[in-house]
């Protein structure tokens, strides 16, 4: 197998281990030196991949970051660990603390699950406070794994990556603001937008009373992508013109994609299968609020197509169908159906979920 598909393997292995990792230690040996593996680093030998390396800070000697990558005895990347458990938000702090007492480019924060790739943009030296790359072993993305091979032993060059950086980390901020805008519009961006099509007297009460239908518009403009995306995968005389289209598409949602042929394909088994959650859940919230996203692993079915906020997962690609809901700690709990008919049974704990994501 090449990387990707070792990558992905290994990613799908992840999610059955967690329950069992109940220490820092044991998600480092489980989760994150494997993964160092796969990436083609020596993970037994301490003058290529070095544990415990020391990295002192002002005053304070002896300090220690979990793992170094070292290159002709420099560290090149620092890796700092925590339990899988343990969310990354507070932690940064730690490797940034690091990171200007060594001459390494780069440093990594990970839980074995969520991996954060920081550098210095902003100012030579000192680790930036936003990563460039995020990678989450539980949903990836092809793209992502494109840009994770540039850390591979084989492939590792510290001013091409450098180079990128920056178009990573900013393509993925600016997401992340039109994503929280269609969330929740603000009340400047929705002015923003009435500048073009409405000539009266912008009010905060003219504000209030477009806020849901700029919402609204968004929500129908990605349905129709979604759409059209869905028709010309199930369309195969679909003419060059809409495969332009749909590569363009492409190409806005996967910034760097050096694969740009991708091979999930959805189909028309799925999409009923999504129908049928929505229907299942009309009565409970809007309907256009229940979106899928389809991997090469699984296919999705999300609340306001929020990762974080998943309905449920089915899994029509083997001999045995299987619908995945989670439960109130986000682990899915694994159902064994003979046809989509039987998604029809699960309506009690499909409710449940979005009414857990309503409070």
């Amino acid at each position: 197998m090449g990387f990707n598909e070792d990558i992905k393997s290994f990613a799908s292995k992840i999610e059955d281990r967690l329950s069992s990792i109940q220490t820092e230690e044991g998600t480092k040996m489980s989760l994150i030196v494997p993964f160092f593996q796969i990436l083609g680093y020596d993970v037994f030998n301490p003058d290529e991949f070095c544990p415990e390396y020391t990295a002192d800070v002002g005053i304070k000697k002896g300090e220690k970051v979990d793992y170094a990558i070292l290159e002709d005895g420099k560290p090149i990347v620092l890796i700092e660990c925590k339990w899988c458990g343990d969310t990354l938000d507070k932690h940064s702090s730690q490797l940034f603390r690091y990171f200007s007492t060594t001459p390494a480019k780069f440093g990594i924060l990970t839980n074995g699950v969520c991996y954060k790739f920081y550098t210095d943009l902003e100012e030579a030296n000192k680790m930036d406070l936003v990563p460039f790359l995020e990678l989450d072993m539980l949903n990836l993305k092809e793209a992502k794994i494109n840009e994770l091979k540039k850390f591979c032993k084989s492939n590792f060059d510290q001013e091409r990556i450098f180079s990128t950086a920056e178009e990573l980390k900013y393509s993925s901020l600016i997401k992340q603001v039109i994503t929280d805008e269609l969330e929740s519009p603000t009340d400047s961006f929705v002015r923003f937008l009435l500048t073009n099509i409405y000539d009266g007297q912008k009010t905060q009460k003219v504000i209030d009373k477009f806020t849901p239908i700029v919402k609204k518009s968004f929500t129908g403009l990605i349905n129709d992508i979604v759409n059209q995306k869905i028709s010309s995968a199930l369309t195969p005389d679909s003419d060059t013109s809409d495969s332009k289209n749909q590569s363009t598409s492409d190409a806005v949602e996967d910034v760097n994609t050096e694969e740009p042929e991708s091979k999930i394909f959805t189909t028309e088994e799925e999409i009923e299968a999504f129908y049928i959650v929505r229907g299942l859940l009309a009565g409970v919230i809007p309907v256009e609020d229940i979106v899928h996203r389809d991997t090469e692993s699984y296919f999705g079915i999300l609340y306001k197509d929020n990762n974080r906020k998943p309905i449920c997962r089915i899994d029509l690609d083997r001999k045995i169908k299987r619908i995945l809901i989670p439960d109130e700690n986000k682990k899915f709990v694994k159902y064994t159906i003979e046809s989509l008919n039987d998604l029809y049974l699960y309506k009690d704990q499909l409710t449940a979920v979005v009414k857990r994501y309503l409070e």
